[in-house]
């Protein structure tokens, strides 16, 4: 299952809105670290996990629920970033921007990589490096 903080629920209810739609939280292969987060505002079908909150609804898919299920969705609204954030236990190690991880194998701790600076994430590695 997804938590929801009261935060995120603040920040459902400005998106969604009354229109019945839900905000969908998946896991798509790419990014630095090898699956990356998205999300995008849709409707739930029969086959999605359903979260109802106080804000709005969320949906995940069966596939993605296996990489986040246990996690939290939070919002941040920082001076460099803002926006909602996935807390995911099931993540070995995440990248610095935050949409990107590797899933955890047995026996692994998740843990941020500071080789994963978020420079490449979704893109290219930077020759540089």
């Amino acid at each position: 299952m997804i938590q929801v903080t009261a935060r995120a629920e603040q920040e459902l209810k400005v998106l969604l809105g009354e229109g019945g739609k839900a905000l969908r939280l998946l896991v798509q292969k790419g990014g630095c670290a090898g699956h990356q987060y998205g999300m995008k505002v849709d409707a739930a079908t029969d086959q999605d996990t359903v979260v109802e909150t106080s804000g709005g609804t969320v949906v995940v898919d069966p596939e993605s629920l296996t990489f986040l299920n246990g996690s939290v969705l939070d919002f941040a609204d920082t001076l460099s970033d803002s926006g909602f954030k996935i807390v995911n236990p099931n993540a070995a190690r995440s990248c610095g921007c935050g949409t990107s991880f590797e899933p955890a194998e047995e026996g692994k701790t998740a843990a941020y990589d500071s080789a994963l600076d978020g420079s490449v994430c979704g893109g290219e590695p930077d020759d540089d490096a």
